[in-house]
C-alpha cells in the first residue's frame, strides 16, 4: 500500500482535535492541497481517495448544512467548501464500498449543495444592500457551478438532481438572475445526459416544463425568455417524444412564441423552435384526420347497421301497434257500452220509482174514498206501522249481510291463524321430540389433558386410602358367609310372605263373620234357610262372590260425570275404596 499523504494526515488530525466552529477553516487547507496536484494525475487521484478515505469530504458535506451566518468565515467559506467538495468527488476512484459511494454519498453530497444554494437564493432576495446582493449573487454562482462540476464529472447524477425537491424549488422563483442562473444549470444538466428527462418520473417532467412555459407567459424579460426557450428547444432537439408532449399539454404555446417573444434578439432559436412544433403539430393533425375518418366510418357502418336492423323489426312494431291500437278502442267501446247501460238502468228504475210512486198515492187516495171518515186515523196508524216494520226488515237485513261479509274475511283470517298454529304446534312438538331422542347420545370422549388430570386424582385417592390386602382363602370364607346370610334371608322372606297371607285369610273370615252377623234376622224370625247360611262355608262365600259381581257391573255402568276423578286409572283397575267396601269381606274357605 502507498503511503498517506503528510498534509492529509496532519489534516484529519487537526479536524479529530478541533473545536466545532473552527472546522470549516480548517477544511478550506483541501484547497491548497488540491492544487498541487496537477489534474488527472495519478497523485491527484491518490489525494482524492486519502481525503475521502479519513472522511474529510464527509465533514465537508456536514459543514454544509450548518448555518453559517453564526460560523467563522460566513458563506464564503461555505461557497468554497461546495467547490472543494465538487472537487474531491470529480476524479475519485473507489475501491472499496463503492455501491455506497456512488448510491448514498454522491446523491447526499447533491443535496447537500442543492440545499445551500436555496439557503443563498433565499438571503439574496432579501438583501437589500447592492454590495451584499452582489457576494450572495457570486456565491450563489459558485455552488451552481460546484454541482455542475460534480454530475459533470458523475453523468448517473443528472437525474438524481432533477428529482431533488430543492432543485424544483430553487427553479421556481421569480427571481430573475437565480432563475437564470438555474436555467443555465439545467441546460449544462441536458447537455451531459441529454435522455436525462426520459429517465425521470412524470410527474417531475412535467414539473420543469410547467415551469418554463410558464416563466414564457409570465415575464417579459429577454434574457429569461431566451433562457427558456433555448432550454424548450434542446429538450425538442435532444428528445424527440417530448415535442408531441409539448403541443399536447401546452396547445397554447405556439402562438405565445410567436406573438409576445418575436423580435427579442433570439428569432433564430426561436424559428427553429417554431418549425419544431410545427411539424409535430402537422404531424398531429395528419394523425388525427386519419382517425377522424376512421371515425366517420365507422359511425357509417354502424348508423347502416341500426337502419337495417330497425326496418327488419318494422313490420313486427307496425302489427303490434296495431294490435294495441284495436285492444285500446275494443276497450273504450266496451266502457262506452256499460256507460250507456248504467244510465239507461238509473233512467229505468228512476220511471219505475215515479210509476209505484204515483200507484201508490192513487191507492191511498182510493181507500180514502172508501173508509169512514173516523177510520182515517187508525188506518193511517196501521200504514206507518207497516212502513215502519218493512222499513226495519230491510235495514236489518242489509246490516246483516253487511256484518257477514265483514265477519267473512275475519273468519278466514281466524282459521288461517289456526291452521298456521296447528302447524307450528306440531313442528315445536317434533322439535321437542328430537331434542329428547338426541339427549340420548353417548356422552363425548375425554380430553387428553382431562384423562390425565383424572388419572392424578385416582392416584392420589388410592394413595391416601390404600385397599387392605386379602388372602385367597378369606375371600372365600367371606364367601361363604354372604351365601349363607342370603339363604337364611330368603328363607325367612318366605316364610314372612305365608304368616301374611294367613293374617290376611284370618281376617277376611272374621270380617265375613261379622257381616253375617251384623246382617243376621233376629230370633224370632231366623229359618231353616238362615241358619243353613251360617253352618256352610259354601254359600257365604257365593253370596259374596255374586255381590262382588254386582258391584262391579254397576262400577261400570256408571255415566261418565260419575269418574271424572278416574281419568287415569287403567280400565281394568276398580277404586280401592269401592274395593274395599265390597270385597273387604270376602273371605275365601278354608283351612290350614
Amino acid at each position: 500500500l502507498a503511503a498517506v499523504d503528510p498534509r492529509v494526515l496532519a489534516l484529519a488530525a487537526q479536524v479529530t482535535e478541533s473545536r466545532e466552529q473552527d472546522i470549516p477553516l480548517l477544511l478550506l487547507k483541501l484547497k491548497g492541497i488540491l492544487n498541487i496536484a496537477s489534474l488527472g494525475c495519478e497523485e491527484s487521484k491518490k489525494i482524492k481517495q486519502d481525503i475521502y478515505s479519513y472522511d474529510l469530504t464527509q465533514y465537508c458535506m456536514l459543514v454544509l448544512r450548518q448555518d453559517h451566518s453564526r460560523l467563522r468565515g460566513g458563506w464564503a467559506t461555505a461557497a468554497q467548501l461546495a467547490e472543494i467538495l465538487s472537487h474531491c468527488c470529480v476524479g475519485l476512484e473507489v475501491k472499496e464500498d463503492t455501491e455506497e459511494f456512488y448510491k448514498k454519498f454522491l446523491p447526499s453530497a447533491i443535496d447537500s449543495l442543492l440545499f445551500l444554494g436555496r439557503r443563498l437564493q433565499a438571503r439574496f432576495i432579501r438583501a437589500i444592500k447592492d454590495e451584499e446582493k452582489q457576494d450572495f449573487l457570486r456565491w450563489f454562482q459558485t455552488v451552481t457551478d460546484a454541482i455542475c462540476w460534480l454530475f459533470g464529472g458523475h453523468i448517473q447524477l443528472a437525474a438524481c438532481v432533477l428529482q431533488n425537491d430543492h432543485f424544483l424549488q430553487l427553479l421556481i422563483t421569480d427571481d430573475v438572475e437565480t432563475a437564470i442562473k438555474m436555467m443555465s444549470v439545467l441546460h449544462n444538466i441536458l447537455r451531459v445526459n441529454s435522455s436525462v428527462l426520459l429517465q425521470v418520473d412524470e410527474e417531475t417532467l412535467h414539473s420543469v416544463l410547467d415551469e418554463l412555459v410558464y416563466k414564457l407567459s409570465s415575464t417579459t424579460n429577454p434574457v429569461l425568455g431566451n433562457a427558456a426557450t433555448k432550454l424548450l428547444l434542446l429538450v425538442a432537439k435532444f428528445c424527440k417524444q417530448l415535442v408531441k408532449l409539448l403541443t399536447a399539454r401546452y396547445k397554447g404555446l405556439k402562438g405565445l412564441l410567436s406573438k409576445q417573444w418575436t423580435g427579442k434578439g433570439f428569432d433564430r432559436d426561436l424559428s427553429q423552435l417554431l418549425d419544431l412544433l410545427d411539424s409535430e403539430q402537422s404531424s398531429v393533425k395528419g394523425e388525427m384526420q386519419r382517425q377522424h375518418q376512421a371515425a366517420c366510418i365507422i359511425q357509417a357502418t354502424w348508423r347502416g347497421f341500426l337502419t337495417r336492423k330497425r326496418l327488419k323489426k318494422l313490420p313486427k312494431a307496425v302489427t303490434t301497434l296495431q294490435r294495441s291500437f284495436r285492444a285500446k278502442r275494443e276497450q273504450e267501446l266496451q266502457h262506452l257500452k256499460k256507460q250507456k247501460e248504467d244510465e239507461a238502468l238509473k233512467l229505468q228504475m228512476q220511471l219505475q220509482r215515479q210509476r209505484a210512486r204515483r200507484l201508490f198515492h192513487e191507492r191511498q187516495l182510493a181507500l180514502l174514498e172508501i173508509i169512514h171518515a173516523s177510520q182515517v186515523n187508525k188506518y193511517m196508524e196501521e200504514m206507518e206501522g207497516k212502513s215502519a216494520l218493512t222499513i226495519q226488515r230491510f235495514w236489518r237485513g242489509y246490516r246483516a249481510r253487511r256484518n257477514f261479509h265483514q265477519q267473512r274475511q275475519s273468519l278466514k283470517e281466524y282459521k288461517a291463524a289456526v291452521v298456521i298454529q296447528r302447524a307450528a304446534c306440531k313442528f315445536l312438538e317434533k322439535q321437542r321430540r328430537r331434542r329428547l331422542l338426541s339427549s340420548w347420545k353417548d356422552p363425548k370422549g375425554l380430553a387428553d389433558e382431562q384423562r390425565l388430570a383424572l388419572q392424578q386424582k385416582v392416584d392420589d385417592y388410592i394413595k391416601l386410602h390404600p385397599a387392605s390386602q386379602m388372602s385367597e382363602e378369606m375371600s372365600k370364607e367371606l364367601h361363604m358367609q354372604a351365601q349363607e346370610k342370603l339363604a337364611q334371608f330368603l328363607l325367612r322372606s318366605r316364610l314372612d310372605q305365608r304368616a301374611a297371607q294367613r293374617r290376611e285369610t284370618l281376617l277376611a273370615q272374621v270380617n265375613t263373620d261379622v257381616e253375617l252377623l251384623m246382617n243376621a234376622p233376629g230370633l224370632a224370625e231366623i229359618t231353616e234357610k238362615d241358619l243353613d247360611v251360617f253352618m256352610s262355608r259354601s254359600v257365604p262365600v257365593a253370596t259374596k262372590a255374586r255381590q262382588s259381581h254386582n258391584t262391579l257391573l254397576k262400577y261400570t255402568r256408571c255415566p261418565w260425570w260419575k269418574k271424572l276423578g278416574d281419568e287415569f286409572v287403567e280400565d281394568d283397575v276398580i277404586p280401592d275404596d269401592a274395593l274395599n267396601a265390597e270385597l273387604g269381606t270376602l273371605f275365601i274357605g278354608g283351612k290350614k
